[in-house]
C-alpha cells in the first residue's frame, strides 16, 4: 500500500482520540498518511467556507455523517491465521445445537468427498450434555473418514471413532499430563478430548500448505479490517501443537507488503520445556521481523478454562451438588520454575504474554513478574495477562504495583450457557463474584488493554464494548443471546475507558503508542469510522453500532457497501 501526499479532512462527526471524546465540531486533518492537525474547524481548516461548509482547494473532505471517528482498534489477543483457516474449512460458528452441528458437518462432508480428513471447528460446549460431545453423531455423517473439530475456545476437541483409531486411543491409553481423554463408564473414549489430549489426534492431520496459510492470513486481515481493527497481537506464533508454524506466513505477507497493519507476534513457549528453548526464541525474534511485523513477545499458557475445570484455581472446584472436589485445575508450566523463566525472558528484552484464566494462574503470573522486576529492575517490559476470568481480590492491586497490564476479553463477561451452566455452579457464589473484575482493576490503577481471542469469540470490538459497559450481550452477539440481566454489573466500565483500552491501551502493550492508537498529530492516520455518535449513544444500543469505513495510514482499506 503506497502512501500519497493527499490532504484529507474528516469532519461533521464525533471524534474519540484514544482517551476521551473531543468537543463537538472537532475535525481531523491528514497528509501523507499522518495526522497533521486535530481541533476546531477554524484551526484545522482555516479557509473553511461560510455556513459551516468546508471548501478547501486540493483537500479531500470526508463527511462522517454524524458518526464517530476513533483510532483503529488494536486487538491485543487474537489468532488470525488459525481463525482465517477455520473460515475456509467446516465452520460451526453459525450452529447452536448438536443437531445444527451435525447438519453442517454432513453438508460439508458431502460437498467435499475427496478430503482425507473432515476438519473445522467452532462448536459451543453448551450444545452437549455436560459440555461433552460424543463420537457417534460424527460417525454418522463422516462416512468413515477421520474427523477433528476443536471447540470455540480451542481447549478441547470433538473427534470420531476413525480419528481415535488412527491415533491409537482406546481404554488403555493414559491421559497426557496436560490433558484428559473423556471416557464412558467402561473406560472407552467418548470422542471428547480436553487440552493436551487433543494433540494425540491433531498431530496426525494433513500438513497445511504455504498457500493455505497465506490465504488464511489474507482472509483474516480482510475480516478484521471490516471491523475497524488496524493492528493486533497474534497470541500464538509458532509451534502450538497440531498447528503449523505461522511465522513464515507473516514474514511472507509483511515482506511483500500484503500485511497492511502493525502486528506483534507472541512466540509460543513450549510448556514441557525450560530455558533450553531460550536460544531458539532469540533466533526466532531476530529472524521474525519484516515490514510491519515484529515477533517480540513470548506466549506462556499457564492453565486451561473454567468450563472443563482445567483453569488453575486456588481452591478446588465444586461438584454438581456444590461439594468441594479434589480437583483444582492444571498448571501447564511448573509454578516453581515460572519466576525463573520469566526473569530470563525479561532480561533478554522479551515481553511476556500470559494466558491466565483461573485465580491461581493469575497469581502465578504476577509472582513471576514480581520476581523479574526484583531481579532486573524496572525493565519497561510490558508484560500482560490475558483473560483474567477469576482474580482473587488480594491480587487486584498487584497489577498496578507490578506494571502488569490486564488484557480483557470483555465479550465473555455476560450471562450465557457456558457461564451459567458450566462455570458458576462449579466455582460457587464467592468465586463466581470475582470474575472479570474490570472496574476493580481500573480503580486500582491497572493499565488496561483489550482483545477478542478470535476465533474463540467474535472479534467485533463494538460488541465487546457493549458487554464491557452493560455486562450483557447485544442481540445476535456471540457467545449467546442478548439478555437484560447484567452479569456482575458493579464491574462495568464506562465506554471511554473501554474504547481507550481497545485503542491506546493495546497500542501501548504493542509498544506502538508513538505510532498509532490515538488521534493526535504526528501519528499514523489509522481510523475506524462508526455509523453512530458513540459519545451520545444510549449504552444499551452500543452493540447496534457498526464500522462503516477503516483507514490505514491515510488510505481507506474498507468501506461498507
Amino acid at each position: 500500500m503506497s502512501i500519497t501526499d493527499e490532504e484529507i479532512i474528516f469532519h461533521n462527526g464525533t471524534v474519540f482520540d484514544g482517551q476521551a471524546f473531543l468537543p463537538p465540531g472537532t475535525c481531523v486533518r491528514v497528509r501523507g498518511g499522518t495526522i497533521t492537525a486535530v481541533g476546531p474547524a477554524g484551526e484545522v481548516a482555516p479557509s473553511a467556507g461560510g455556513g459551516g461548509r468546508l471548501a478547501l482547494a486540493g483537500v479531500s473532505l470526508v463527511d462522517l455523517g454524524g458518526g464517530t471517528l476513533l483510532p483503529g482498534f488494536i486487538d491485543a489477543h487474537v489468532h488470525p491465521v488459525y481463525a482465517g483457516g477455520q473460515l475456509r474449512r467446516c465452520d460451526l460458528r453459525d450452529g447452536a445445537t448438536a443437531a445444527d452441528y451435525q447438519a453442517i458437518i454432513d453438508g460439508y462432508a458431502t460437498a467435499h468427498p475427496d478430503l482425507e480428513w473432515i476438519t473445522g471447528g467452532g462448536w459451543s460446549m453448551e450444545a452437549f450434555p455436560g459440555g461433552l460431545p460424543s463420537r457417534e453423531p460424527l460417525d454418522a455423517v463422516t462416512g468413515g473418514r477421520p474427523a477433528f473439530f476443536p471447540n470455540r475456545d480451542g481447549h478441547g476437541a470433538w473427534v470420531n471413532t476413525a480419528a481415535l483409531r488412527l491415533a491409537g486411543i482406546d481404554a488403555s491409553t493414559p491421559d497426557p499430563a496436560d490433558g484428559r481423554i473423556e471416557r464412558d463408564a467402561s473406560g472407552e473414549p467418548t470422542g471428547a478430548l480436553q487440552e493436551g489430549a487433543a494433540n494425540l489426534v491433531s498431530r496426525l492431520l494433513p500438513e497445511t500448505t504455504d498457500e493455505d496459510m497465506d490465504a488464511a492470513l489474507a482472509a483474516a486481515q480482510d475480516y478484521l479490517l471490516s471491523l475497524g481493527i488496524t493492528g493486533w497481537q497474534d497470541a500464538i506464533i509458532g509451534s502450538d501443537p497440531g498447528e503449523r508454524d505461522n511465522l513464515p506466513a507473516y514474514l511472507r505477507a509483511a515482506g511483500a507488503g500484503r500485511l497492511l497493519v502493525n502486528v506483534v507476534g507472541a512466540l509460543w513457549w513450549e510448556r514441557d520445556r525450560g530455558l533450553d528453548q531460550l536460544p531458539g526464541l532469540l533466533r526466532r525474534r531476530a529472524d521474525g521481523q519484516a515490514g510491519r511485523f515484529r515477533a517480540t513477545s513470548v506466549k506462556m499458557m499457564l492453565d486451561g478454562v473454567a468450563e472443563t475445570h482445567t483453569a488453575a484455581m486456588l481452591e478446588p472446584y465444586l461438584d454438581a451438588d456444590g461439594c468441594a472436589t479434589e480437583h483444582t485445575g492444571l498448571d501447564f508450566i511448573d509454578p516453581a520454575e515460572l519466576p525463573r523463566f520469566v526473569t530470563a525472558l525479561d532480561r533478554e528484552g522479551f515481553q511476556v504474554h500470559f494466558h491466565a484464566l483461573g485465580d491461581r494462574a493469575v497469581r502465578n503470573a504476577l509472582d513471576a513478574i514480581e520476581a523479574a522486576r526484583t531481579a532486573n529492575g524496572a525493565s519497561g517490559r510490558r508484560h500482560h495477562l490475558a483473560h483474567i476470568q477469576v482474580v482473587h481480590p488480594d491480587d487486584i492491586p498487584r497489577f498496578a504495583a507490578l506494571s502488569a497490564t490486564a488484557n480483557m476479553q470483555a465479550l465473555w463477561a455476560t450471562h450465557e450457557p457456558q457461564m451459567d451452566v458450566l462455570t458458576i455452579p462449579f466455582l460457587g457464589e464467592r468465586r463466581a463474584g470475582w470474575q472479570y473484575p474490570f472496574r476493580s482493576l481500573q480503580a486500582a490503577g491497572a493499565e488496561l488493554a483489550a482483545g477478542s481471542d478470535w476465533s474463540v469469540s467474535s472479534p467485533n470490538p463494538l460488541w465487546a464494548a457493549h458487554v464491557a459497559v452493560n455486562r450483557a450481550a447485544p442481540a445476535g452477539a456471540a457467545p449467546g443471546p442478548g439478555t437484560s440481566d447484567p452479569f456482575l454489573p458493579g464491574q462495568a466500565l464506562d465506554l471511554p475507558s473501554f474504547l481507550a483500552a481497545y485503542t491506546s491501551g493495546s497500542a501501548r502493550v504493542n509498544g506502538l503508542e508513538d505510532v498509532t492508537g490515538s488521534v493526535r498529530p504526528g501519528l499514523d492516520a489509522d481510523f475506524a469510522i462508526v455509523d453512530a455518535d458513540l459519545g451520545h449513544l444510549p449504552a444499551t444500543e452500543i452493540g447496534t453500532a457498526a464500522v462503516t469505513a477503516t483507514w490505514v495510514r491515510g488510505q481507506a482499506v474498507f468501506e461498507a457497501a
